[in-house]
């Protein structure tokens, strides 16, 4: 397991105050925010009130067009590729209704992917005539990339996946799958809301045409808050189903031009204090490092999985070869609910993953409402071993 060398974890708990009167293990949730995030958005909330929020705005103007160079930097964008939104939903229906699609066109997404995407999947369908198929999964319960590639024809319109599914450790291939789509020029967009944060995403190595993430979960940033990723190339073919001025300014009567970066995406009226905590989140990841923190993250998340198979009746629900830091748990005889509520009550975070956020998967699994429990760099061993001291407890209780 990664050292305090690799990563200053006194100093990083430090700077969480949650951690003195918690174990917060719902990091796939929403993890608790390190102090300078909550500062510099505790400032510039207070700079408003004393001067006004355009007036904040304007002061702020550099700090606050920065957050476009630190996202662009944590995925290996351009800073012109990258649009911000009030949450990751947001910034990916965008992006997947800016697609046109006509009748009989095809969308091959995942076995696990999660209910938001698919539910568009649906509305597009029932709109305009599309065809949604799953990619059938490996021996491992990942994607397969060789199923995918079977799957190809003149009709695929879009691929578009989720990277790490909300109910469970899998890490699907997103690198090959996106091989696959440039080989064939179809359009990739990917769902990587539990990526960011935990792993480093590279946007050119993944080889995706579209990626979107949240500020709230493993980036350790603000609710409120998510981006966008628009391949500069693509850019031009997208309209926004949606738009105001700020997205296709008004340059005369009867027309607007759309803005010629990612911002096309965007409005222009937003909360400018989550935008800069966003920001000053993906800058902290960024100083602590990336491979650090998957490191660490990956390692906590082995230990926790190997202690709660010593539990008699618990079953892990996670699928893949290697596991993010994200387990599926289930106890033989227990009601995942009301664990999640003792845990709560003696000051242990975790969440319920229902099967209607993956119903195809946990369909096809026969999975039932599971306990989530996700760990973050700033968690310790001993709080691990504390938190399944207690789910051991809540068992043989039950």
């Amino acid at each position: 397991m990664p050292s305090v060398a690799s990563i200053d974890l006194e100093r990083v708990r430090a700077d969480t105050p949650g951690t003195a009167n918690r174990i917060h293990l719902n990091n796939a949730g929403a993890a608790l925010m390190p102090a300078p995030v909550i500062g510099a958005m505790k400032d510039y909330l207070d700079l408003e009130a004393t001067i006004g929020g355009y007036e904040a705005a304007d002061q702020e103007a550099v700090r606050l067009d920065s957050v476009y160079d630190s996202i662009a930097r944590l995925v290996g964008a351009d800073r012109n590729e990258i649009a911000l939104a009030e949450n990751a939903t947001v910034a990916w229906d965008m992006a997947f209704y800016a697609l046109r699609f006509q009748r009989g066109d095809r969308i091959l997404t995942a076995q696990a992917e999660y209910a938001a995407n698919y539910v568009a999947y649906l509305q597009v369908a029932k709109r305009m005539g599309a065809i949604i198929e799953a990619i059938p999964n490996d021996g491992t319960g990942a994607l397969d990339p060789q199923a995918l590639a079977d799957m190809i024809d003149e009709r695929v319109k879009l691929i578009s996946i989720t990277w790490i599914p909300t109910n469970g450790g899998l890490v699907n291939p997103a690198a090959e799958v996106g091989r696959i789509a440039r080989r064939h020029g179809i359009t990739y967009l990917l769902d990587a809301c539990q990526a960011v944060g935990q792993m480093p995403v590279d946007v050119a190595q993944v080889q995706c045409d579209i990626l979107t993430a949240t500020g709230r979960k493993f980036l350790r940033g603000p609710r409120g808050t998510g981006f966008l990723y628009v391949r500069r190339s693509l850019l031009a073919e997208l309209e926004p189903p949606m738009i105001d001025h700020f997205a296709a300014p008004w340059t005369s009567p009867d027309g607007y031009t759309l803005r010629s970066d990612a911002r096309r995406f965007e409005t222009w009226e937003n909360n400018y204090a989550a935008r800069l905590g966003l920001g000053v989140a993906v800058d902290y990841a960024i100083s602590i490092g990336v491979k650090a923190i998957q490191a660490r993250c990956v390692a906590l998340a082995d230990r926790l999985r190997d202690l709660l198979r010593e539990i008699p009746g618990a079953r892990l629900h996670d699928a893949g070869v290697r596991p993010a830091a994200i387990i599926s748990l289930s106890i033989q005889g227990t009601d995942s609910a009301a664990l999640k509520t003792y845990l709560r009550s003696q000051s242990v975070n975790v969440s319920v993953s229902t099967p209607a956020s993956t119903l195809l998967d946990a369909t096809s699994r026969r999975l039932p409402p599971l306990v989530r429990l996700s760990p973050h760099y700033y968690n310790t061993e001993d709080e691990i071993a504390r938190a399944v001291g207690l789910i051991r407890r809540f068992a043989r209780s039950s």
